[in-house]
C-alpha cells in the first residue's frame, strides 16, 4: 500500500474483513452486512465520532411512486428547535453503500454533527437497493421522496425554500442525479429549482472510463476496484431494460450541467473514485457553477463515516457543515 497512514490500513483490514471482496457480494453475505448494527460506543467513535445527544432523532415514511412509502431518518437540532427558531433550512442526505449496501442510520454520527454544527434538519432517505432493485429503482425513490419533502417540509419545521442535497459514495452519485433532474426540471418548467445547493462526497461519477485513480488504488485501501465493478453490475442489473454506465442517471459527469446549484466536492487522495470528483468539479467551473472541490490527500473512500481513519480527515467535517450553512442560510 505504499505510505498509507497505520490507522488507515487498520481501517482496511476491518473492512474487508466484514464485507469481502466483490467475488464474495452474494445475496446471504449482502443481508447479513446490511444486518450488522453499528456499535457507537469508544472505541469505534474514535473512528467514527460520536452521535450527538444535543440532536433528536426520529423516523416516519413518505410516499413515492407505485403507493410505497420509504423510511425517512430525521435530525432535529434540539437547541435551535427549543430556542423557537423560525424554519430551518432542510438537507436531505443520500447513504452510501455502493447501491447495495447502508443504511440512514449508519450515519447517525455524521447526520447528527450537520443538523447541529449547520442548524439545519437533516432527513436521510432508505431508499431501495440492489440486486433486488436494480437501477433506476432507488434513485425514482430519492427523486419522489426530495420532491415530496420540498412540498411537505413546513410540516417538519423545515423551509421549503432553502433545501439541500448531499450524498457520499453512491449516495453521492445519487444526490448528483437528483440536482441534474431538479435543475432540468425547473429549466424546462419556467419554474424555481427545489435544491439550492449539493453536497457530494466521494462521489461516484463516471462509470463509463477507467480513470488513473481506478488503477493506481485497485487495491484500496478500503474501496477496491473488485468491489466497485461488483456493486455497479448488481446496481445496473441483466435485461433488456437494464441501464448501462452511459446512462447519465449512472454516469452523471456525461450529463448535463448547466444552471446547477452552488456545489462542494470533497475528494480523497487514497480513493479509487477521486479523479472523476475533480474531472466533474471542471466540468461545473466550466459551465458556470460555483464550486469548492477539496481534496483530502491522506484520506480514503469513505471518510465522512469514519474521518478517524485517514490523516486529516477531522477537517472535513466543519468543511462541509460551513458550505452547507453558508448556501442554505442565506436564501430566504
Amino acid at each position: 500500500m505504499g505510505l498509507i497512514p497505520l490507522r488507515t490500513r487498520a481501517m482496511d483490514l476491518v473492512a474487508q474483513w466484514g464485507r469481502g471482496g466483490g467475488a464474495g457480494l452474494d445475496q446471504a453475505r449482502i443481508e447479513a452486512i446490511r444486518r450488522r448494527p453499528v456499535p457507537y460506543v469508544p472505541p469505534v467513535t474514535w473512528f467514527t465520532g460520536a452521535v450527538l445527544g444535543s440532536v433528536r432523532i426520529s423516523t416516519t415514511t413518505v410516499p413515492v411512486r407505485g403507493g410505497r412509502r420509504v423510511p425517512v431518518r430525521w435530525y432535529h437540532p434540539s437547541e435551535a428547535v427549543a430556542a423557537g427558531e423560525a424554519a430551518l433550512p432542510l438537507l436531505v442526505y443520500l447513504h452510501g453503500g455502493g447501491w447495495v449496501h447502508g443504511n440512514p442510520a449508519n450515519y447517525d454520527p455524521l447526520c447528527t454533527f450537520l443538523a447541529d454544527a449547520a442548524r439545519v434538519i437533516v432527513a436521510a432517505l432508505e431508499y431501495r437497493l440492489a440486486p433486488e432493485h436494480p437501477a433506476p429503482a432507488g434513485l425514482e425513490d430519492c427523486l419522489d421522496a426530495i420532491s415530496w419533502l420540498a412540498g411537505d417540509a413546513d410540516r417538519h419545521g423545515a423551509d421549503r425554500r432553502r433545501l439541500g442535497v448531499a450524498g457520499d459514495s453512491a449516495g453521492g452519485n445519487l444526490a448528483a442525479v437528483a440536482a441534474q433532474h431538479f435543475t432540468a426540471l425547473a429549466r424546462d418548467s419556467g419554474g424555481v429549482n427545489i435544491i439550492t445547493h449539493q453536497a457530494l462526497l466521494y462521489p461516484s461519477l463516471d462509470s463509463t472510463c477507467l480513470y488513473k485513480s481506478k488503477i493506481d488504488r485497485a487495491g484500496g485501501p478500503i474501496l477496491r476496484r473488485d468491489q466497485t465493478d461488483a456493486y455497479l453490475a448488481l446496481y445496473l442489473g441483466t435485461g433488456p431494460s437494464a441501464l448501462t454506465a452511459r446512462d447519465p442517471r449512472i454516469s452523471p459527469l456525461i450529463g448535463s450541467v448547466e444552471g446547477l446549484p452552488p456545489t462542494l466536492i470533497q475528494t480523497a487522495g487514497l480513493d479509487p473514485l477521486r479523479d472523476e470528483g475533480l474531472r466533474y468539479a471542471g466540468r461545473l467551473r466550466a459551465a458556470g457553477v460555483p464550486v469548492v472541490a477539496t481534496d483530502y490527500p491522506w484520506c480514503p473512500h469513505g471518510f465522512a463515516s469514519y474521518p478517524g481513519a485517514g490523516r486529516g480527515g477531522w477537517d472535513h467535517r466543519p468543511e462541509l457543515a460551513r458550505e452547507i450553512a453558508r448556501h442554505l442560510h442565506a436564501h430566504p
